[in-house]
């Protein structure tokens, strides 16, 4: 069923219900009924045509259709609905917020009777026509559906459907209904974990907040790290609490795990000109190669610095156009595809990355050198200077795997490799230190 059905029926009943039982209007007629329905539904006094039309559904037995009537105002689709919806569409659920796409896609569907099984899962995005002098819907602003809104246009007239492909750019199977709207994106796509996303999903659409849905007997296994397996030092915790929720959220909060609201958190803390950016989807069939890394062999570690810069490492010569870098290349949200550094290619597979409390960034794999300098298996990026560490190591099998920061200022590394210079050398699992 669609939501405007839904909707009809919901709000016909709710209203001629209100209209017959509300004190003052205990002997109300049709013509009163359907008056006080019209105010509720549009907010403003319905014309006589109008008005005479839904009292005779109402004295045939048709409130459904007295409420259909109702909505046709321009009134039920600029205030009632926007502001039904625009709750949806932010953390604080607050109606005070400006138009945006989710909304407006929302309002679109209702109006064309789109099948609401779509608002979570299809390429659908409705803007303003054209000849309307908007500025143009944008991933990186929201100055389209702020100027509909502040110049008073009707929604209803005004919003046509389109695709999120076509004018977001997203792929269209990384498409998901309201979900990758950038509204939606902006307001729930944080923190990193994207959990929020899942959450306000139940919520919005299900009328479940977690609390509902928890469950302490499944298993913990897919719960992932950054909670704490022992809070405030009390397993139980944890057990008797913490699973019921995560145990669930975790898992289905992965479908979103490529999914980044991306924006400058210095010069542009609210997101104001933020974007959503996917990087790849299995969508349950087949992998999607989703806009920008067009890698001409394979990805083996992707690592998110502490300034926002996504690090990819593999064994790979070229990126979507020109090629900016072999084996090693960063995403910045402001600057796009980069290198590193200038000239720092490492000259072989780049299998782990990590990063140092102070900022230094760490590479190993099968190289012999990064950017001319020197450097078997493991290097340092210090600024933008390369450095060997060490005598470095030597790969075996599948090579370092796994770098983490340490305390200290060092950092430990996990895989299959050999260090070099130690007596013995350490297989497996080593540590670096600050002062080595």
């Amino acid at each position: 069923m669609t939501l405007q059905k839904h909707l009809v029926a919901a709000l016909g009943a709710t209203t001629l219900a209100m209209a017959l039982f509300a004190p003052q209007a205990a002997l109300a007629g049709p013509r009163e009924q359907a008056k006080r329905m019209h105010d509720r539904l549009a907010g403003t006094p319905p014309s006589a045509a109008v008005l005479d039309a839904m009292a005779a559904d109402i004295t045939a037995g048709r409130p459904q259709d007295a409420a259909a009537r109702a909505m046709d105002a321009d009134g039920f689709y600029d205030v009632t609905l926007k502001n039904m919806v625009t709750p949806w569409t932010n953390r604080d659920q607050t109606v005070f917020a400006p138009l945006n796409d989710y909304t407006a896609t929302v309002v679109g569907m209702v109006r064309d009777d789109v099948p609401f099984n779509q608002v979570l899962s299809g390429d659908i995005l409705y803007t303003g026509r054209a000849g309307l002098g908007l500025p143009a819907a944008s991933q990186t602003g929201n100055d389209h559906y702020e100027q509909l809104e502040d110049r008073g246009l009707s929604l209803k007239d005004s919003l046509v459907r389109t695709t999120q492909s076509t004018v977001l750019g997203l792929p269209a199977g990384a498409t998901a209904g309201v979900i990758t709207t950038r509204a939606a994106a902006r307001a729930f796509f944080i923190a990193g974990t994207n959990r929020a996303m899942l959450r306000f999903t139940l919520m919005n659409h299900m009328c479940h907040d977690l609390e509902q849905v928890q469950d302490t007997s499944r298993p913990a296994d897919r719960i992932r790290q950054d909670v704490s397996r022992s809070p405030g030092g009390d397993s139980r915790v944890f057990l008797n609490n913490c699973i019921g929720c995560h145990s669930g959220m975790d898992p289905l909060a992965q479908a979103f795990a490529y999914y980044d609201f991306q924006h400058d958190v210095d010069g542009d803390p609210e997101g104001i000109n933020g974007s959503l950016r996917v990087f790849s989807m299995w969508d349950g069939f087949t992998w999607w190669r989703l806009a920008e890394p067009d890698l001409s062999t394979q990805v083996d570690v992707m690592f998110e610095r502490a300034n926002g810069d996504v690090v990819i490492g593999g064994s790979f010569t070229s990126l979507l156009g020109p090629a900016v870098g072999t084996n090693l290349v960063k995403y910045s949200p402001s600057t796009g595809w980069n290198p590193v550094t200038p000239g720092g290619n490492p000259n072989g597979r780049v299998t782990a990355i990590g990063e140092t409390i102070d900022g230094a960034l760490v590479i190993a794999g099968s190289f012999t050198s990064v950017g001319g300098v020197a450097a078997d298996g493991i290097a340092m990026l210090r600024g933008s200077t390369w450095s060997a560490l060490g005598a470095g190591i030597t790969p075996l099998g599948n090579g370092v795997r796994s770098i983490e920061a340490l305390p200290d200022g060092g950092f430990a590394i996990a895989g299959e490799f050999a260090t070099r210079g130690g007596i013995p050398p350490h297989t497996g699992l080593a540590r670096w230190t600050s002062a080595a």
